[in-house]
């Protein structure tokens, strides 16, 4: 990952405005620490923080076309760049940067080229000609893009909030899948698949063309020039990514440079239920593995830090960012830039809990629709800013445009959970991979249970994380923040606990706007709390709070309802406790 930073129709000095950008863009220096650059064009400046992953040496940025009348500033991947390429013969081309076939298809195809990328990206690019810029993010929102309007009639773009939320009167998160055009003065999308209707499909299931797609999916992603591993939590997802990659490493071109055998990573708290399983899964594939923990109170006193870095204040994102967070600092003391993650399935399959208890398919499949559209807010954004705050580059194969279309094309009765037929969640990947006679993974690793990361690290880190917000929020403070915070609500200790250090650092009413809020259970959107009318009393978005369905799922103690009134609003006062340890 790198940091970018762009700003058009500055007013200010230019010496001033150089040495302010300088400065903000040192703000992104820990996305990118590898080398800064700036290119200054009148009121334009195009600034980027370089994590070098590809063509380490020669691919600095912002990069050009020819004549350097266009130029370019990206954080992200092109996997495709050697077959475009092939298209653009005619060019001539600086570097070996998979980023520069920018520059040129802007040259070759105008501002309508951006489906043609495959990767992950968020870019901005110049057209000195006449001093048009446009910018665009990628379909699903992997890399982080934010973008601004200053008093004096600027226009800024930003890997992240820090460095424009003080110069900008009004920001926010740039939408995925869109482009902003200076001529078209507004946001367009370019990504328009078939499932972004939300539509029922009803294509049958085909358990090998799935398996294709997604081999496909991670082997294009072996993409790199530095050191790389797979985060391996010993979930299904992560061990998918895992069994894939240590199968195709020997024909990739990073196996000539970096071995043949692949690196693994997992965190927890000595005794988690991640780490148990991901070494067994380690020791199966034959991985180098590496195992970090850590303690409750390491994560706590990371907290601020981890806000700082994440931008948001979603509890079920803190929760799952500080171990990871954690874990993305040892990886890179050990060397390694590139890793493999593996978000993005449960949206796309339903693999949460909760979509147990989904009424019917079509609801099934709304659902999955919201929840691949909303991860921009919360899972790609915690792997990308987690990571990225040491410099570590997190890549998702579930996330591939191809691997998508062909899985939510499927028809949705397959992927419910069907108890009556031994379906669980995600059976179909994991049907898909099921193969006796050359076996990806141990049978009970491909058939585990769903396990959030904020969970699978140890049980006792939410509960941890729950206390120590008990004591720093007194009954007082939570029963008056509607007053304080009107706008996104804190119902729980540990909600108000975290807005409080959001607000330390970024104090707009246009930041606290960039996170969502919403009822929700284990990760649900709102409208599927409506599933179980039970859950409505377990508002928590751990694993642990879809009911009946969690084998360590909470048990209800006290449930206080209504215990005080604000403004007619009740204001809800719960206390659980575990029913196990340990998943059985």
């Amino acid at each position: 990952m790198c940091g970018i930073l762009a700003v058009f129709g500055c007013t200010e000095n230019s010496q001033a405005k150089r040495s302010r950008i300088i400065e903000l863009s040192r703000r992104l220096r820990h996305r990118g620490p590898d080398w800064s650059g700036l290119h200054c064009h009148g009121d334009c400046y195009l600034a980027h923080q370089r994590l070098a992953i590809v063509d380490p040496t020669s691919g600095d940025q912002p990069l050009y076309n020819e004549d350097k009348t266009v130029i370019v500033t990206v954080n992200g991947e092109i996997y495709n760049h050697k077959q475009l390429r092939e298209k653009l013969k005619s060019h001539q081309f600086r570097t070996g940067s998979d980023c520069e076939v920018i520059a040129h298809l802007y040259e070759e195809y105008g501002e309508n080229f951006v489906d043609m990328l495959d990767g992950m990206f968020s870019f901005v690019l110049l057209d000195t000609r006449d001093k048009s810029f446009i910018a665009a993010r990628d379909a699903i929102g992997i890399t982080p893009l934010y973008i601004g309007w200053g008093l004096d009639g600027s226009v800024w773009f930003a890997s992240e909030m820090k460095a424009l939320s003080d110069d900008c009167e009004r920001f926010m998160s740039f939408l995925p899948g869109h482009i902003y055009s200076s001529k078209q003065g507004g946001l367009k999308r370019w990504y328009n698949p078939p499932w972004y209707l939300e539509n029922v499909p009803s294509t049958s299931y085909d358990p090998i063309l799935l398996r294709k797609a997604f081999e496909k999916a991670v082997t294009k992603r072996l993409m790199t020039d530095v050191p790389f591993g797979v985060l391996l939590s010993g979930g299904l997802d992560s061990s998918l990514v895992a069994s894939v990659a240590s199968r195709h490493m020997a024909e990739s071109e990073a196996a000539c440079q970096w071995g043949s055998q692949l690196h693994t990573f997992c965190i927890g708290l000595k005794g988690s239920p991640d780490l148990k399983a991901a070494r067994e899964v380690a020791d199966y594939l034959g991985t180098r593995h590496h195992e970090f923990h850590f303690t409750v109170q390491e994560g706590i006193d990371a907290l601020e830090e981890v806000i700082y870095h994440i931008e948001t204040y979603d509890v079920t994102t803190v929760r799952a960012s500080t171990p990871m967070f954690l874990m993305s600092r040892k990886i890179k003391s050990l060397g390694v830039k590139m890793v493999l993650s593996g978000e993005g399935s449960d949206e796309i399959f339903g693999g949460y809990l909760y979509f147990h208890k989904a009424p019917n398919k079509e609801e099934f499949h709304q659902e999955t629709c919201q929840k691949i559209k909303a991860l921009h807010l919360y899972d790609c954004l915690r792997a990308n800013k987690s990571t990225s705050a040491w410099g570590v580059e997190a890549r998702v194969p579930f996330l591939d445009k191809e691997f998508i279309n062909i899985a939510m094309s499927i028809d949705p009765e397959w992927k419910l959970v069907r108890p009556d037929l031994g379906r669980i969640e995600k059976w179909i990947l994991r049907n898909a991979f099921d193969d006796e006679q050359n076996p990806y993974l141990p049978k009970h690793i491909l058939y585990r249970q769903k396990e959030q990361f904020s969970d699978g690290v140890g049980y006792s880190w939410i509960d941890g994380l729950k206390d120590h917000a008990n004591k720093q929020v007194t009954d007082a403070m939570l029963m008056h923040a509607s007053f304080i915070y009107p706008e996104n609500t804190p119902v729980t200790k540990e909600a108000y606990y975290y807005r409080a250090i959001f607000e330390k650092f970024f104090p707009k009413n246009a930041a606290r706007s960039t996170v969502p809020g919403g009822p929700s259970v284990a990760c649900s959107t709102a409208k599927a709390v409506e599933w179980d009318a039970s859950w409505s009393k377990h508002l928590d978005p751990s694993g642990r709070a879809a009911l009946g369905v969690h084998a360590a799922a909470y048990e209800e103690e006290v449930d206080v309802k209504n215990a005080n009134l604000i403004n007619g609003s009740p204001q809800k006062l719960e206390v659980f406790v575990d029913k196990a340890t340990t998943v059985v």
